[in-house]
């Protein structure tokens, strides 16, 4: 059972990391830790028009983790910030209450569904997606905040 944890899939996700490092200027960025196991992911976005347009992650989480983050690296740029809580709250529910793999760009999260079994490894696979929610909502804030400051002057 350990094996589907650990897949081949799993494993080249995790060796072929998308978009990792940090932006020089984001608009925003979080961090997010899993109190049980310590894995930590720091992601900064641009977001210009409220969809995404550049995205950088440092990951320093266990395998499960880091293959969650890799596929979000590989298909964020151009989601918005629903889309977003979409995929997050979708690869919750496949988790934490036999719901369904995550449809559309994020469907590769149905590798991780072996996970289901193991609910100490779900906030480390859940970290990326988290984090990324946090920041898009932030730039997303941001972003209103300037707009509204600017149209009342």
């Amino acid at each position: 059972m350990i094996d589907d944890l650990y897949s081949a899939r799993i494993l080249t996700l995790v060796a072929n990391m998308p978009r990792a490092g940090r932006l020089a200027a984001p608009d925003a960025s979080a961090e997010k830790t899993a109190k049980l196991c310590g894995s930590r992911i720091v992601v900064d976005v641009v977001v210009e028009n409220g969809r995404v347009a550049d995205f950088a992650q440092e990951v320093s989480a266990c395998a499960l983790g880091q293959a969650s983050a890799a596929v979000l690296g590989a298909q964020i740029i151009g989601t918005d910030l629903s889309e977003l809580e979409l995929a997050r709250d979708a690869l919750a529910a496949m988790l934490k209450s036999n719901g369904p793999p995550p449809a559309g760009r994020f469907a590769e999260l149905a590798v991780l569904e072996p996970v289901k079994d193991y609910p100490a490894r779900h906030a480390s696979t859940l970290l990326a997606f988290e984090a990324a929610v946090e920041a898009v909502r932030k730039a997303t804030a941001s972003a209103q905040t300037r707009t509204s400051s600017a149209g009342a002057a």
